[in-house]
């Protein structure tokens, strides 16, 4: 992206006067949430809109507003950074979503079976408890739903543009603003945080003739409901956290399912028990049983976590995945394909009930090799073994090592925050702040990922970020980037002690490393000192300019 790096001095003098930049003129429209079928979301649409203030000052012509704050991304981090600061009284942002709803990951993944892995107790922002889960485990469609509910209650609709696409942004040294292209045209901001999440663009691998397959072929992140699997021949590739949840699904309409495993995973079983209307009436009545379930779920996920870091305490685990293998699986030679061969822990954990009996159906096959090539509408495995298929299902996860963010962002040199990383994987202070990329936040960056909760790390994150931008306006700083030897000796600490978790002594090869082994996912301690670290930023750690 060109972006002026100079401007008249009247412009600069306007600048200062009206906050503002001399450009064509743009629509930013305020935001609302998109159309419900419920008569009462329309009420409560129609409500806001009547009395919620303009997200904009008056339209100037050839002008654009600077934003304090802008905010890439309506996930769960892009919701949690706008209710942040409200509460904070940091109310100059933008929300800027591509999509025409919130919800990120559970928006863009609907495939079939599709649900959370971490107990819906915890899967709820601390602000926003919810008493109307249906199981113990969260389907994505109310997980969708309580995250519409959160913006509409919270009134975090009037400051998010929908279908406005972040194409590129840049750092102006000298007007110490960034200048972002999106779909709807121009933005400056003073700030940004990149809220767009680790798993958001889906990874398909290079195969041999991929190009020549015949039939249909989509990734599960994005899935094509329009197509129907009854009676087709099915290519699922990968077992991973999705595969687990969809090949049951799909199983039961199949012609035939043929599962490519390149490695097993380890499968634990799936408390998921349905909570009835009494179960939720004590939920809403007494707060406090909520209060107490979320904390049992926390403890247990504590327990685990510390296992991570101390594989031998994970014995309890292993011996409940391995019970699982015994009791579901009878084939002893299916058992041994499926059986993995590194230590627990050291890949994600799944949770499912239904997947080895899935894979014992008579209209299955394990392969237990990855898919090497494609030769019209043949995939053939990495021991030759072929077979005939209408359709292939990518079950391959996403672009984590490469997120895509990393091709939209320049610092004032303009070089992509792609480049900085290409050496080796992403890094940055906390999961947030990055070298010579001033006034921009990650949230849930590099190396701040443990096992718990995505929502509660992400309020964590979120909480540090703000009060950066909080004392940023305070102290009237215009500049504000971590000091590199800062990072370095952060990031030669994490390094240091990720050594001896099971994320890189478990003897497998997971999405946490790099091409060179670096682990640049996984947070080394426990969740409450990531907590305790993210409480309050401590400016020394930053270089400043007011």
């Amino acid at each position: 992206m060109n972006m002026p790096t100079q401007l008249h001095d009247e412009d600069v003098k306007a600048l200062d006067q009206e906050k503002t930049q001399t450009k064509k003129p743009t629509a930013h429209t305020n935001a609302r949430r998109p159309a419900s079928s419920s008569a009462k979301a329309k009420k409560a649409a129609q409500d806001q809109a009547e009395s919620e203030p303009s997200l904009e000052k008056p339209s100037i012509e050839n002008q654009v507003r600077v934003y304090d704050t802008i905010v890439i991304g309506a996930g769960i981090s892009g919701l949690a950074a706008a209710h942040q600061m409200n509460e904070r009284g940091y109310t100059d942002y933008v929300v800027l979503e591509k999509a025409n709803r919130v919800g990120g990951t559970w928006r863009d993944n609907t495939y079939p079976g599709c649900g959370c892995d971490v107990p819906s107790a915890l899967y709820s922002f601390s602000f926003a408890p919810s008493h109307k889960w249906s199981h113990l485990f969260a389907k994505q469609p109310e997980i969708l739903n309580y995250l519409e509910d959160v913006a509409e209650q919270h009134a975090l609709y009037r400051n998010i543009q929908f279908n406005c696409e972040l194409i590129a942004a840049e750092w102006n040294e000298q007007l110490k603003q960034w200048q972002l292209e999106t779909s709807k045209g121009k933005y400056v901001a003073r700030t940004v945080i990149f809220s767009t999440g680790p798993i958001t663009e889906p990874q398909i691998p290079k195969i041999k003739g991929i190009e020549s397959f015949e039939g249909e072929m989509f990734h599960s992140a994005r899935w094509n409901h329009a197509y129907d699997l009854k009676d087709k021949r099915i290519a699922v590739i990968g077992t991973g956290a999705s595969a687990i949840q969809f090949i049951p699904q799909i199983q039961p309409i199949a012609k035939n399912v043929v599962v490519f495993q390149r490695t097993a995973p380890w499968v634990l079983p799936k408390a998921d028990l349905p909570l009835n209307d009494r179960a939720k009436g004590v939920i809403t009545r007494f707060p406090s049983v909520q209060e107490t379930w979320r904390k049992s779920v926390a403890g247990i996920l504590n327990g685990i976590n510390l296992g991570l870091r101390n594989p031998s305490l994970l014995e309890p685990v292993n011996y409940l995945g391995r019970q699982l293998l015994k009791t579901q699986i009878q084939d002893t030679e299916l058992r041994e394909k499926v059986t993995p061969n590194f230590s627990i822990g050291c890949k994600r954990l799944l949770f499912a009930n239904n997947y080895y009996p899935a894979l014992q159906q008579a209209n299955v096959e394990l392969v237990p090799h990855g898919l090497v090539e494609i030769e019209g509408n043949t995939v053939i495995a990495a021991n030759g073994e072929r077979h005939e298929v209408d359709v292939i299902i990518w079950g391959t996860g996403f672009e984590v090592s490469h997120p895509p963010i990393g091709q939209r962002v320049k610092n004032a040199k303009g070089e992509l925050l792609s480049e900085l990383w290409k050496n080796s994987s992403p890094e940055a202070f906390l999961g947030t702040s990055i070298a010579q990329v001033p006034n921009a936040f990650l949230v849930l960056g590099p190396n701040i990922l443990v096992y718990d909760s995505f929502i509660g790390i992400a309020e964590a994150q979120v909480g540090y970020i703000v009060d950066a931008l909080v004392k940023m306006k305070q102290e009237k700083i215009q500049r504000l980037e971590i000091k590199p030897n800062v990072l370095a000796y952060h990031n030669a600490k994490v390094q240091t002690h990720l050594q001896t978790t099971v994320f890189n002594s478990g003897g497998c090869k997971s999405y946490y490393l790099d091409a060179n082994g670096r682990n640049f996912a996984a947070w080394p301690w426990s969740l409450k000192k990531l907590k305790q670290r993210l409480k309050q930023v401590d400016l020394t750690d930053y270089e400043t300019v007011a």
